[in-house]
């Protein structure tokens, strides 16, 4: 059966640099993807009315001929390399007992798509796959892939960008395969937990302005992870609330005064 193919499209001022921001994304070299222009783009007249590139870029898949046509002794060799390259390791927190079936296969299929993004990736590093518990009953456990590693900043990129993308793409992947919306978390070496501290001063700062207008603050959209953080940093406030709303992926955190 063909592999499904990781697509991302970018939009850019021009054709140039929305292939270079996918690029970045991606976290790849520009031959390890195929390049679909959906559309040019235009100036506009005096800078008016100008439209922006989109283009898209397909993840290249290794053609499964010339894997069959590899001598047995270099297929050896290719499997020792990936098995080099990222490591699977079984969390200690996960008693699998207490899982559902849906939730073991959403975990088995969740750490075989982040190490195969990262095997095509060459980056080498250690997966280990878990559950954090939900922001509330209405959530699912989110799975947390724990990426650890020397040197992995070329995964979190600037202002966590190639963090969030892989973490997106693979949600879709997973979803896609799943049939259905799995809340999933990607860390890389403790970059998530750095980002907490900043959004729980974020849910502070906002609680502090709903209290003051005595109006119900909305933040942006954010993954399951994210909110969670907020409504565990004001559960026990003695003056807001807070709520999500929405449908995923676009689902919000409110923050409401208290009556």
């Amino acid at each position: 059966m063909p592999q499904e193919k990781t697509t991302l499209e970018v939009i850019a001022p021009t054709t140039d640099e929305a292939i270079a921001n996918g690029l970045k994304q991606l976290g790849i070299s520009e031959d390890l993807v195929d390049v679909e222009i959906l559309d040019a783009g235009s100036r506009g007249l005096l800078g008016i009315g100008g439209r922006q590139s989109r283009v898209r870029l397909t993840i290249k898949a290794e053609p499964e001929k010339a894997a069959e046509s590899k001598p047995q002794s270099a297929t050896r060799s290719s499997s020792a390399s990936a098995s080099e390259m990222v490591e699977y390791r079984e969390s200690k927190s996960i008693d699998v007992d207490a899982l559902s079936e849906d939730e073991k296969q959403a975990l088995k299929v969740s750490k075989t798509v982040v190490v195969e993004l990262l095997e095509r990736m060459r980056v080498k590093a250690v997966v280990e796959p878990c559950y954090i518990a939900p922001e509330d009953d209405k959530d699912e456990r989110i799975i947390l892939i724990d990426i650890q590693g020397n040197d992995l900043s070329i995964l979190i990129g600037r202002r966590s960008e190639t963090l969030n993308a892989l973490q997106y793409i693979s949600s879709l992947i997973v979803s896609k395969e799943l049939g259905r919306w799995v809340p999933m978390m990607i860390d890389v070496q403790g970059y998530r937990k750095r980002r907490d501290r900043q959004l729980r001063q974020l849910g502070r700062k906002m609680a502090e302005q709903a209290i003051q207008t005595g109006r119900r603050q909305v933040l942006e959209p954010m993954p399951a992870n994210e909110r969670r953080v907020i409504h565990l940093e004001l559960r026990n406030h003695p003056e807001v609330i807070t709520e999500s709303m929405g449908e995923e992926p676009y689902r919000k955190v409110t923050i409401s005064p208290k009556n």
